[in-house]
């Protein structure tokens, strides 16, 4: 019986990692459906408390750049969980004719200045996710700031939703601030 009951343990975890991987919602709802079931369950599992601002009628968007949102959702979700030692987050995602932008922002203890500086520099000394996150936004042509400070981390994503066209690097507004 001992046994069993990992199996079947086993075999629930497997299921959420799979669900969590690729959600059915994204592809049948879209990114605001999806990323408002996500952040609901999200906030259930963690105990972090989610103020979130996604529009009901959240239009669909290609889908390179709904799975490029909901992956950096997710991972900007884990490491608040992971990291931030915060208790509370804000996710806001928004779209007009031309961009989709999400806006996910802790209140935890921030990032490194070290880090920070690595992803100014497009260093390596970066996490597998910052960098992961970098990468993703860049390939669909937009851009993906991070901004820290003693009061936590706001990550600021925006993608073009025009053919072939990216957005410039921004400038940074703050010293703490990273364009990565």
């Amino acid at each position: 019986t001992g046994a069993l009951s990992y199996l079947e343990q086993a075999m629930t975890e497997t299921r959420t990692i799979s669900y969590l991987l690729h959600p059915p919602q994204l592809d049948e709802a879209g990114v605001g459906n999806a990323a408002r079931g996500y952040l609901e369950g999200f906030s259930q599992r963690s105990g972090i408390q989610i103020q979130c601002e996604i529009a009901e009628n959240f239009p669909r968007l290609p889908r390179h750049v709904e799975l490029a949102l909901f992956r950096v959702l997710q991972e900007c979700l884990t490491n608040i969980h992971r990291h931030a030692k915060s208790d509370r987050a804000e996710v806001t995602m928004r779209w007009s004719s031309t961009r989709a932008s999400l806006q996910v922002r802790d209140y935890g203890h921030g990032i490194a200045p070290e880090i920070l500086d690595s992803l100014r520099d497009g260093g390596s000394q970066v996490g597998v996710g910052l960098s992961g996150m970098r990468e993703r936004i860049r390939e669909q042509g937009g851009t993906l700031e991070v901004q820290s400070g003693a009061d936590g981390v706001t990550v600021l994503v925006a993608i073009s939703l025009l053919p072939q066209q990216a957005f410039p690097e921004a400038p940074s507004r703050l010293s703490s601030a990273a364009n990565i």
